[in-house]
This record gives structure tokens, C-alpha cells and sequence, in this order.
């Protein structure tokens, strides 16, 4: 079995405002993947940096790109960032893969975390959402704590729910499009609609979309391209850690409405007569 940190908590969760996931408090509200760095030097400084909740890693990792690590070497590097490892279920196009290699990564990682992924969809990489619920209802049967990565559509993210996930991820575009939020109706919409935790997933590229997405009430994102493939991936995790954290803050802070017309920001009450000629 592997060595790496069993997912508990991530270090120093603040008391007020931690994010709380299966029970689980985690200080950051920021997860991100590990394929598609320049090299691990680089994922390891960006991950120091950036201090995330989780670490996303695929069972299947191909290491192809010139430089990288090779297997034994990645998950011991994981193991050396002491950042909790979410196992997912990359590359999975039915729900026995699904659950073959959950079980697989469950042995190997000593967890029963994961994020699951069922591709319906060569193309868009779009989850098959006819076999989703049906993937997660059994894989929660058998003990593991699923994170569903899924479309923002309202009722697959209820039945999602209703069979037991605590939490759910629904995208905000297609997986590296680096689009952001292609539907805020319906991701608002789902926001205010269900009441567990919801995670961004997919779709983002710039700090703005997390700031954004974390706004409108979404308690986390998730990502991978749009820090890796960065110019400078350091820097930017960097961003969207900030970028994060101030989307959330501003959402506890209630924002102002909007309005149709202009409305003065200091008021004429008060002041001398010939100010208001």
C-alpha cells in the first residue's frame, strides 16, 4: 500500500469558516490536480504555495510529457507535499471501470476518498450522466466518500444527493476550455436550489471565474489546466488562491443590490445650499 496522508483535515481549518466536506473540515477551499506541469519542481513549488485542500490524482497517470517523474517517483513526491491525496477515477467509461478502479485506487492510496469521473462523452469529456447516480449509489454502498464531478443540470445533481453524496462538483464549462462559467443561470440556479457542499469543477481559467463561481455561494473549485499550463504556474496558483479566498469573503459579506439607475455615493443632505444649486 502506499504511504500518503489519509484525507482527515487539511493543517490549521479555521474554526468560522472551514470547509466541511463528509464530516471533514479542510482550512483551504482551493483543490487542484497534478497532470501537465512543466516538471514536478514546478507542481511541487505550485502546491506550496497555493496550500490546497486536496491533490487530485488519476490511478491511470501517464507520465508521456519529456521530464516528468516517473510513477514511483510522482506518488512519492505527493507524499512528500503532506497535502491530503484525492483518488479519482480519470478515464473511466462505465460504471464497472468506475468501480474496478476505485477499488484499485482505495487499496493503493489507503483511502476511502474519491472523486469520481465517468466520461459519456469522448469529445466534450461531458460526464455520462444516464450512469452517474447509478455509479455513485454503488460505490457509496461500498464505503467510499464520493466528490461526483457532473454537469450543472438540477436533477442529476439532486438524484446525486439523494443517493447519499454529501457533496457534489458540477463543471463550469468542459474540461480545459478555460471558459468559465458557460451557464450562471443554471450553476446559480443549482446553488440556491440544493443545500450540501458544491465544489466548482472544470471549465475555469482565469482567478476571476473562482472569484466569481465563490460569489454566487460555490464552497470550493477544483483545478488543474489553467494553473499548469500557465506561463507561469507558480504564480498562478498563487492567483487563484487569492482569487478564492476573496470570493468567498465577499459572499459572507453580502453584496450590494444591483441597481437600474445611478445612485449617489454621498448623499446632499446636510451640505450648504449654494453645493446644491
Amino acid at each position: 500500500m502506499l504511504t500518503t496522508q489519509p484525507i482527515t483535515a487539511a493543517a490549521n481549518p479555521t474554526a468560522d469558516d472551514a470547509l466541511v466536506l463528509y464530516g471533514q473540515r479542510f482550512a483551504s477551499r482551493l483543490l487542484l490536480g497534478t497532470s501537465r506541469y512543466p516538471s514536478p519542481n514546478v507542481l511541487q513549488a505550485a502546491v506550496r504555495l497555493a496550500q490546497p485542500a486536496m491533490l487530485t490524482a488519476s490511478l491511470r497517470r501517464q507520465n508521456l510529457q519529456t521530464g516528468e517523474a516517473t510513477p514511483n517517483h510522482f506518488w512519492a513526491m505527493l507524499s512528500e507535499l503532506n497535502v491530503p491525496v484525492l483518488p479519482n477515477t480519470a478515464g473511466c467509461h462505465s460504471v464497472q471501470e468506475v468501480i474496478t478502479t476505485a477499488e484499485m485506487a482505495r487499496e493503493v492510496f489507503g483511502t476511502p476518498w474519491l472523486k469520481l469521473e465517468l466520461i459519456g462523452d469522448d469529445y466534450t469529456l461531458q460526464p455520462d450522466t444516464l450512469n452517474l447516480v447509478d455509479a455513485a449509489s454503488r460505490l457509496i454502498k461500498s464505503g467510499f466518500q464520493v466528490l461526483p464531478y457532473c454537469t450543472e443540470d438540477l436533477v442529476l445533481c439532486q438524484r446525486l444527493v439523494d443517493v447519499g453524496c454529501q457533496a457534489i462538483m458540477p463543471w463550469a464549462a468542459p474540461i480545459g476550455t478555460g471558459k468559465g462559467p458557460i451557464n450562471p443561470y443554471a450553476l446559480r440556479t443549482l446553488r440556491e436550489r440544493l443545500n450540501v457542499p458544491m465544489l466548482v469543477d472544470a471549465g475555469l481559467g482565469l482567478p476571476s471565474h473562482a472569484c466569481q463561481v465563490m460569489e454566487w455561494g460555490f464552497d470550493g473549485v477544483l483545478l488543474n489546466t489553467a494553473v499548469a499550463l500557465a506561463q507561469d504556474p507558480v504564480r498562478m496558483a498563487g492567483a487563484f488562491a487569492n482569487a478564492t479566498q476573496a470570493g468567498r469573503a465577499a459572499f459572507l459579506s453580502g453584496v450590494m443590490s444591483e441597481h437600474h439607475s445611478a445612485q449617489p455615493s454621498t448623499p446632499v443632505m446636510g451640505t450648504p445650499f449654494w453645493h446644491q444649486a
